[in-house]
């Protein structure tokens, strides 16, 4: 079976990926499934799976006192993973993260893949736990994307972290990582961000999947750049349509992405979630038939909540 890389690189046509979520602490996988049904029509050339650290939540007990749990509410990554592609024999890419996690989790984890036959992944930073104001690595856990690449470097050649050296797994991991067209929010400008971008392309980063974006310059510009900064690797435009009011502030607050005055005004006409999300698949519609005829062939969708207009937006363009 071709990596995900190979299957990137080697698209000549109109093609389809999407990302979910895992599910809630203690529901179903069925909801996942039914994405995947709804929206396995297009062919999907790949279905990524986010990945989420622990959280630290304050609540009062019964005898009044106030108790500090940490729980997380989206275990399972792994298994989601692995029950995707045995269901439906999609490819499936976990996203494996530095943030909430020792490099011994890691380590367990990628073993855990590899019994399983997953073998592509997404490497990213994370995001900071809510109870710091910045990121913060965790103690005896990479700090940025370039450490985890390094430990699944070393993996793929047989070198674990208590130094023994065994024989490299038969299959390796093969990886992508994030790209940021509006620069991640703790970079200094765009070109610093893409300087670090180069640096996990050079270190293997074999493709980049961005952040969603809402304005198809910025992406055309961040491209230019990575080109002109010799990253050489396919950049895949990460898709996604605006489908709930409160995400006309809430997106930009917490993805750090500009939302265009022209899309920001029919959104402030919208009186509710329907008129909402027709907005925002004529928008992402607009955007992917733009980004289609400038040779992206390859269209990544962010699902989660917005399955239906995931759909209606690729019933109009494939």
């Amino acid at each position: 079976m071709p990596t995900v890389a190979e299957i990137i690189r080697n698209i000549d046509k109109p093609s389809f990926s999407f990302e979910l979520l895992p599910p809630l602490k203690g529901n179903s996988i069925q909801k996942v499934f039914s994405t995947i049904d709804k929206l396995k029509e297009f062919n999907p050339q790949y279905i990524n799976i986010t990945s989420h650290r622990d959280e630290v939540v304050y609540k009062t007990n019964e005898k009044g006192f106030t108790e500090r749990r940490v729980y997380r509410k989206r275990p399972g990554t792994v298994a989601v993973a692995a029950s995707i592609q045995h269901k439906y024999q999609i490819p499936v890419v976990p996203h494996l993260i530095c943030s909430g996690f020792t490099r011994s989790e890691t380590e367990y984890a990628l073993i855990d893949l590899n019994f399983l036959g997953i073998h592509d992944l997404l490497l990213l930073r994370g995001d900071s736990s809510s109870r710091h104001q910045f990121y913060k690595p965790e103690e005896q856990g990479n700090a940025y994307a370039i450490d985890l690449i390094h430990q699944v470097n070393n993996l793929n050649k047989g070198l674990f972290l208590d130094g023994t050296l065994m024989e490299p797994f038969e299959t390796p991991f093969s990886y992508g990582v994030a790209g940021y067209p509006e620069k991640h929010e703790e970079a200094p400008n765009l070109d610093s961000d893409i300087y670090w971008l180069k640096q996990k392309v050079d270190a293997g980063a074999e493709y980049v999947i961005t952040q969603m974006f809402f304005d198809n310059e910025k992406f055309f510009n961040f491209v230019k750049k990575c080109r002109e900064a010799g990253i050489k690797v396919p950049i895949v435009p990460g898709i996604k349509p605006i489908n709930i009011k409160n995400q006309l502030t809430i997106l930009p607050k917490v993805f750090h992405t500009e939302i265009p005055e022209s899309l920001a005004r029919e959104l402030r006409k919208c009186k509710n979630n329907d008129d909402t999300a027709k907005v925002g698949t004529e928008w992402a519609i607009m955007q992917s038939k733009e980004l289609l005829s400038r040779g992206f062939n390859l269209l990544h969708f962010y699902s989660m909540m917005a399955t239906q207009c995931v759909y209606n937006i690729a019933r109009e363009i494939y």
